[in-house]
């Protein structure tokens, strides 16, 4: 597989990777990597907001996620979950993610994701509100 272009990551946030999370052949299994995914983005949106989320009235869903298994990730790896927003659309915001491991500095798993807008209460796309806007141009200095 080809490496994609990266984003210059702006945010990153340790992941501890529990026994819990291998799998028979002691690699951190795909479905804990999503939820490091989903960590990072949490955590994402509360870095560049500045202010806790109400997840229950978050008016964005993820709607596409594609992950890329290149290397296992292993008990004993350091990793980081690096998260970056490089297209922001009207009723879309366009997210990619890798999990890095800090010795040996490697992309272990990379991911692209997709967050649209949402409102609850109709079940339809809305827009990407103007503050989630404003903040995902300013933390990634988008154009």
């Amino acid at each position: 597989m080809n490496q994609p272009t990266l984003p210059n990551f702006r945010f990153s946030i340790p992941i501890q990777i529990r026994m819990s999370d291998l799998d028979p052949f002691a690699h951190v299994n795909n479905g804990s990597q999503a939820h490091f995914f989903d960590v990072g983005r949490s955590a994402y949106l509360e870095h560049i907001m500045q202010e806790k989320i109400d997840w229950g009235t978050l008016t964005m869903v993820l709607v596409h996620l594609e992950m890329d298994f290149m290397k296992p990730i292993l008990i004993q790896d350091r990793v980081v979950c690096e998260t970056s927003v490089y297209h922001v659309g009207n009723k879309s915001v366009k997210m990619m993610q890798s999990l890095r491991d800090l010795n040996t500095n490697e992309i272990k798993t990379l991911s692209k994701s997709v967050l649209a807008g949402y409102d609850r209460a109709t079940f339809r796309s809305i827009e990407i509100p103007q503050k989630y806007k404003e903040a995902f141009y300013a933390f990634e200095n988008l154009k």
